[in-house]
């Protein structure tokens, strides 16, 4: 009968000491939550860029153009003879390919 009085001092007291351990948010999880709360604003709207066609389409074929000479000046590279113009069709393929990227992606 002694071991009554315990237990039940036992069952009443443990669940209100492990409300009382619950530990506290820290100041800055919950500032964190409560800004995860709030709405978010609307992504911004992409505006669409009008491509001038003409222009990109001739860029295209000058590049192709440029791009079927490398080859050759290549071939002329491994014999010793270093074609003057070689250097500048490199840069010019480069950068018509840097625009061409610029225009066609959103």
């Amino acid at each position: 009968m002694r071991q009554f009085p315990l237990w039940l001092c036992i069952l009443f007291v443990l669940p209100v000491s492990a409300t009382s351990f619950q530990r506290a948010k820290p100041p800055g999880i919950v500032a964190a939550d409560q800004q995860s709360n709030q709405s978010v604003e609307p992504p911004m709207e992409m505006r669409s860029r009008k491509m001038n066609v003409d222009q990109v389409k001739q860029e295209a074929d000058e590049l192709k153009k440029l791009a079927d000479g490398v080859p050759a000046q290549i071939e002329l590279v491994t014999k010793n003879q270093y074609p003057k113009a070689l250097a500048d069709n490199l840069k010019r393929i480069e950068r018509l390919a840097k625009h061409l990227r610029t225009e066609v992606t959103p």
